[in-house]
């Protein structure tokens, strides 16, 4: 994909991710787990609310804040943002939608990959359906799986051969673990939830990888 592909992948990720979050009730649903560890619905939202909002400066104090911890940073101020209305957050996640401010040290594959996990983070817990398109699927596990760092993928699935078995991708070598696109992205992100979807001899050994 170029980028102005990409750019319109993630457009039109974050349009539909309002449009799934604005038919939730405003109740409960959002206070469920999603598939983050620790996370809420409201907290995986408002982390998709405020990763164009947020510059070099105010990105150093989170850091510091959360005493040097990325994830940490990451998951303390979504939380604290998520206290916001939810009219709002979602608001400001389809007013985002044309934005093409990145977070420092992020390329644009980045939030692709964000609107398209996060959005399954959101999905799967309550049971809605959200296929994720192809192309911008690929791309995104491409780059999750040649960048490393946070998931470090090459390392934990050393040994095994993944296969898409709808689109053209393949990585690894070693025993063969093959499924849609998405679950293997689900998959190399450390989503427990892809595991079903998957299948081949290397699925035995699947379960102590993602521990």
């Amino acid at each position: 994909m170029d980028q102005r592909e990409i750019w319109a992948a993630i457009e039109a990720e974050r349009h539909s991710l309002a449009d799934m979050l604005d038919a939730l009730p405003k109740g409960g649903d959002w206070d469920r787990p999603s598939l983050c560890e620790g996370w809420r619905i409201r907290d995986v939202a408002a982390h998709l609310a405020v990763a164009t909002q947020v510059g070099n400066a105010a990105a150093l104090i989170e850091f510091i804040r959360a005493r040097g911890s990325f994830n940490r940073m990451i998951r303390d101020s979504a939380i604290r943002y998520a206290e916001r209305p939810i009219a709002g957050i979602i608001e400001e996640i389809r007013e985002s939608a044309y934005s093409r401010r990145l977070a420092p040290t992020t390329k644009p594959l980045d939030p692709l990959f964000d609107a398209l996990v996060h959005g399954q983070d959101i999905a799967v817990p309550l049971g809605i359906e959200r296929p994720m398109p192809l192309e911008p699927a690929r791309a995104a596990a491409t780059h999750i799986w040649e960048r490393g760092f946070p998931f470090y993928p090459q390392r934990k699935f050393r040994g095994l051969r993944l296969v898409a078995t709808d689109v053209d991708w393949t990585v690894g070598e070693g025993v063969v673990v093959e499924g849609p696109i998405q679950a293997l992205l689900l998959l190399i992100s450390g989503r427990p939830a892809a595991l079903p979807s998957l299948t081949g001899m290397g699925t035995a050994m699947l379960g102590s990888r993602l521990g």
